[in-house]
C-alpha cells in the first residue's frame, strides 16, 4: 500500500507516520506558538492583544471552516496530491508571514493561507493512518505517534516559538514552520494512497460556502462579546441561521440522490457522536488553557516569551508521556474509560491551576496544573479519534475525517475566542480565574459524553476489526 507509484519502491512505514505525525506537529504548533509573542507582536507591528488573539483565533477558524471540504476534496483529487498542495500554500503562508509588515498581512499569511493548507493536509493525515493499519492495536499505536506529536506541538509551541523569538525574533518562528515543511515534502515523496482518486465525485460548492459563512459568524460572534453585546446576538444568531440551512441544504441534496458535503448520516451513529464532542471539548481545553495562561503570564506578570515557554513545558511533557502510552493503554484499558479518566485528570488541572496561581506569585505555581492537564490530554486524545474513525468504513474515511478535523479545529477555535475574550476583557487575576472557569465547566460537558459512551467501546469491542472495511458502523 505504500509503494511508491511507478518504481515499485516500497515507502518505508516509520516514514510515511514521521511525515504524517510531522505534519500533525507543525499545524498544532502554528495554532499555539503565537501565545507567547503576543507582546513582540503587539511591539513591532503597532496592534494590541486582542489583535494577535484574533491571528490566532481567524487561523483555527478557518482551519475548521474548511476542514470538511478538505476532507472531500481527498476523495475526488487524491490524499497525496490534497497533502503535498496543503504543505505548499502553508509554507508559502508561513514565509509571508515572517515578512509581514502589518497585521493585515499576517492575518492572510498565518491566518488564511496556513488556514487553507492546514484544511488540505490534515484530512489525509488521519485517512492515510486509518487506512495503512487496519488492525486497532496498530491503528492506536500509529494515532498514538501522531496524536502525540500534535498534542506536543500545540504545547511546546510556547517554549519553541519563546526560545526562537527570544533567541532571535518572531519572524523566525514562521520561517521555522517552513523549514519543517520542507523536511515533511522529502518524507512524502513515496507515499501512495490506499484507494485511488475519483475525479469523478462532484463537490458541493454551495455547500462548502454555507458552511465557512456559518462557522465564521459564530465564533466572530463570539470575539465581539467584549466589545458590543449586540453585535455578538445577531451575529451568532446570523451564524446559527446560515449553518441550519447548510443542514437543509445537505438533507435536501442526499434525498435526491446528489452527493452533500456532508452526509448527514455520519451523524446517525451514536458512538461516533459522542467521540465528535469529546474530540471538540479536549482542544477546546487545550487551546483555551494555552492561550489563557501565556497571554496572563506576559500581560499580567511580565514574563517574557521563553520564560512562558518555560512554564509550559509541563504541559509537554505530561502530553507527550501519556500519548505515547496509547498502544499500550488501549490494550489495557476500555476507549471509554481512558477518555473519562483523561477528562477528569485535566479538570483537577484547572483547578490546581487557578488555586496556586491565586495564591502564590511564583512561576512554578502553574506547573503542576499544566503537568495535569497535559497528561489528561494525552490519555484522551488518542482514544477519542480512534472512536470516530474506526466507527465507518474506508469508503467514508475521508467525509469522517474531514468531519473530525472539523470538529476538533472548531473546538480550538472556541477555546481561543471564548476564554480569550473574557481574559482580554479584563486582563486581571480575576479574569483570568473566571476564564480558567469556564474552561472547566465545559470540559465537565465532555466527561459527560465519554460518560455517555457504549460500555464496550474497546479494543475487544466495538473498534474490532480485520482490516479498514471490518470497522463498520454499529448502533
Amino acid at each position: 500500500m505504500t509503494a511508491t507509484a511507478g518504481t515499485g519502491r516500497p515507502a518505508r512505514p516509520g516514514r510515511v507516520l514521521a511525515a504524517l505525525a510531522l505534519a500533525q506537529f507543525i499545524c498544532s504548533f502554528a495554532g499555539s506558538n503565537m501565545n507567547v509573542m503576543i507582546n513582540d507582536i503587539s511591539e513591532d507591528l503597532d496592534t494590541t492583544v486582542q489583535g494577535v488573539q484574533v491571528v490566532i483565533t481567524v487561523f483555527l477558524l478557518v482551519m475548521a471552516a474548511l476542514m470538511i471540504p478538505g476532507g472531500k476534496l481527498t476523495d475526488r483529487f487524491g490524499r497525496k496530491r490534497c497533502f503535498l498542495t496543503g504543505l505548499v500554500v502553508y509554507a508559502v503562508g508561513a514565509l509571508l508571514s515572517a515578512a509581514a509588515p502589518g497585521l493585515g498581512v499576517l492575518v492572510l499569511g498565518n491566518s488564511i493561507l496556513e488556514g487553507v493548507g492546514t484544511a488540505l493536509l490534515i484530512p489525509p493525515v488521519y485517512i492515510l493512518t486509518t487506512l495503512l493499519h487496519p488492525d486497532v492495536s496498530s491503528r492506536a499505536r500509529a494515532f498514538g505517534v501522531v496524536m502525540a506529536l500534535g498534542g506536543v506541538g500545540a504545547a511546546a509551541g510556547p517554549l519553541i516559538g519563546g526560545l526562537i523569538t527570544t533567541g532571535i525574533s518572531w519572524r523566525a518562528a514562521f520561517v521555522f514552520q517552513a523549514l519543517v515543511i520542507a523536511v515533511i515534502v522529502l518524507l512524502s515523496r513515496r507515499i501512495e494512497d490506499p484507494l485511488p482518486p475519483d475525479p469523478t465525485r462532484s463537490f458541493d460548492t454551495a455547500g462548502a460556502v454555507l458552511s465557512a459563512v456559518g462557522l465564521v459568524l459564530v465564533v466572530m460572534g463570539i470575539l465581539a462579546a467584549d466589545d458590543n453585546v449586540w453585535l455578538m446576538i445577531g451575529l451568532l444568531v446570523l451564524g446559527a441561521l446560515v449553518l441550519a440551512w447548510f443542514l437543509h441544504s445537505c438533507r435536501a441534496k442526499e434525498a435526491s440522490g446528489r452527493e452533500p458535503l456532508l452526509s448527514l448520516s455520519l451523524f446517525r451513529d451514536r458512538t461516533s457522536n459522542l467521540g465528535l464532542v469529546t474530540q471538540n471539548i479536549e482542544w477546546l481545553v487545550l487551546m483555551g488553557t494555552s492561550f489563557t495562561v501565556a497571554a496572563y503570564l506576559q500581560v499580567v506578570r511580565g514574563y517574557d516569551a521563553i520564560q512562558t515557554g518555560v512554564v509550559f513545558t509541563a504541559a509537554t511533557l505530561g502530553l507527550l508521556a501519556s500519548s505515547l502510552s496509547a498502544e499500550r493503554l488501549a490494550r489495557r484499558y476500555a476507549q471509554r474509560t481512558l477518555i473519562m479518566a483523561g477528562f477528569v485528570v485535566s479538570i483537577a488541572g484547572v483547578v490546581v491551576l487557578i488555586v496556586l496561581a491565586g495564591s502564590f506569585s511564583t512561576a512554578w505555581a502553574f506547573v503542576p496544573g499544566l503537568l495535569l492537564i497535559g497528561l489528561g490530554l494525552g490519555v484522551m486524545l488518542t482514544p477519542s479519534v480512534n472512536v470516530v474513525q474506526s466507527s465507518f468504513p474506508e469508503e467514508r474515511q475521508g467525509e469522517i475525517s474531514g468531519l473530525s478535523r472539523s470538529v476538533s479545529n472548531l473546538g480550538s477555535s472556541f477555546g481561543t475566542a471564548i476564554a480569550g475574550t473574557i481574559l482580554v476583557a479584563g486582563l486581571s487575576k480575576g479574569a483570568y480565574a473566571t476564564a480558567m472557569i469556564t474552561l472547566a465547566s465545559l470540559a465537565l460537558t465532555g466527561l459527560t459524553a465519554a460518560a455517555l459512551l457504549p460500555h464496550g467501546t474497546s479494543e475487544s469491542g466495538r473498534l474490532t476489526g480485520t482490516g479498514a472495511r471490518g470497522a463498520r458502523t454499529r448502533r
